[in-house]
């Protein structure tokens, strides 16, 4: 049924990518690996249990999620030193991209039991490869906070970032973080978003930030899904600029406000992040 010549070694975890949406970017040797493994861990068994019966599979499951991957980890790794062999696999995607495997795979390799890697889909470098942005150095983020405040706490703390940012975003929060990048990365910051990517109503738009967000804001199917923002690094003399502007704040703030103070008014002034203005203004401060 399942053709091939992979054949695995009891007593490995196998870390097993499948697929983001369309079941055909499934690889010959994960369908493989996964009919032989004694045990199957899953980050949800009925998602993932629907996959296995479109390839014709029954396996045992174990359910592995955020709420107790630590206890479930000790189990999974008993069986693996009993000569068992697992298979660790996601919702969609890669494992441990945002998702659960971290605690199994570092008491795994404490533990002496060898872990392999069956590569495949990854919506981070899926998006990436079509984004028509820097590819040679990028950050992955993740998902930002959902509180708007947090949000955009964090966004100032990356306004300052060269290399290409990674960003994973739900349906329920695409406009809100878009208005709340464009208010710290400004309305001209290049962005590309992949929407729903290898699913029927897939998207990829490359955009200015005002740009996409009017088009995203304007298009309700636009906001519907599972997002990949690629945004673009700040180039280097922008940063330039925007510390030069710092440093002109600071030294107008500083005689007036307490340094900490001045700090966060001149970093809300610039757009550049709390530490980056605190750091600044202490040097500012002991210089004079």
């Amino acid at each position: 049924m399942l053709g091939g010549s992979v054949s695995i070694q009891f007593g490995i975890l196998y870390v097993v990518a499948t697929p983001i949406g369309n079941l055909a970017d499934i690889t010959e040797r994960a369908k493989k690996v996964l009919s032989q493994v004694d045990l199957v861990a899953a980050e949800d068994t009925r998602h993932s249990g629907r996959l296995l019966s479109v390839l014709g599979l029954k396996k045992r499951m174990l359910a592995l999620h955020d709420h107790n991957e630590r206890q479930q980890a000790v189990v999974v790794v008993e069986r693996l030193k009993e000569g068992q062999s697992v298979a660790l696999i996601s919702d969609a995607g890669t494992p441990l991209i945002s998702d659960p495997g971290y605690h199994l795979i570092k008491l795994a390799h404490e533990e002496g039991v060898t872990v392999s890697p069956i590569p495949g889909a990854s919506a981070l470098m899926a998006a990436l490869s079509v984004s028509g942005l820097p590819t040679d150095r990028f950050v992955f983020e993740g998902f930002l906070p959902a509180r708007s405040a947090s949000r955009k706490k964090r966004l100032h703390e990356l306004a300052s970032e060269q290399n290409t940012l990674i960003l994973f975003e739900s349906c329920h929060r695409i406009v809100d973080s878009l208005q709340d990048m464009l208010e710290v990365f400004g309305a001209e910051r290049w962005v590309a978003m992949g929407r729903e990517l290898t699913k029927t109503f897939e998207t990829v738009r490359r955009a200015p930030l005002a740009e996409l967000l009017a088009w995203v804001e304007a298009d309700s199917m636009q906001q519907k899904g599972e997002f990949v923002l690629i945004i673009a690094g700040v180039e280097a003399e922008v940063i330039d600029e925007s510390e030069q502007q710092l440093q002109r704040c600071l030294l107008l703030l500083l005689p007036e406000l307490p340094l900490k103070k001045a700090a966060g008014v001149a970093a809300k002034l610039v757009g550049v992040g709390k530490n980056q203005a605190y750091q600044v203004a202490l040097a500012l401060k002991n210089r004079s």
